[in-house]
């Protein structure tokens, strides 16, 4: 398989477990279970390719200065290793988020913007969804 066709197929994978995510109303356990275990075939996905691209060409560089990770990731295979790294957790911190959403009451359509953002942003959505379960859990103490 080519690096394109591995890329296109984590991106179709990766967007399966997102759509899933997002209809975590319906039957949250059971959503939360399948996204997970699509994040798990990206993560072995990811662990694969790691180790061919570190036993091969695919990465040359020092991991410890922004000049070496620069020239380890100026190369197709390292680039995709390091994208399929952020989809899968990506995807497992957006179903933790959805967990642990449901388990406080937060209603789903509010997740859906941390959804967005997480899969987008992956930093950014987690801090978003941290600060409104904060702001939830103060409403609902008051």
């Amino acid at each position: 398989m080519t690096l394109e066709t591995l890329f296109s197929l984590a991106n179709a994978i990766a967007l399966l477990g997102w759509i899933i995510l997002a209809f975590a109303p319906l039957r949250r356990d059971l959503t939360v279970i399948a996204a997970r275990a699509v994040a798990v075939v990206l993560a072995a996905a990811y662990t694969v390719l790691l180790v061919r691209t570190l036993t091969g060409d695919g990465f040359s560089g020092d991991l410890t200065t922004l000049a070496g990770l620069t020239e380890g990731f100026s190369r197709p295979e390292a680039v995709l290793v390091g994208w399929v790294h952020y989809l899968a957790f990506d995807l497992w911190v957006g179903s933790w988020a959805i967990e642990d959403a449901g388990k406080r009451g937060i209603p789903h359509w509010m997740m859906l913007p941390v959804l967005v953002l997480t899969l987008m942003a992956g930093p950014v959505g987690l801090l978003a969804y941290l600060a409104m379960r904060t702001l939830w859990t103060r409403h609902r103490a008051s």
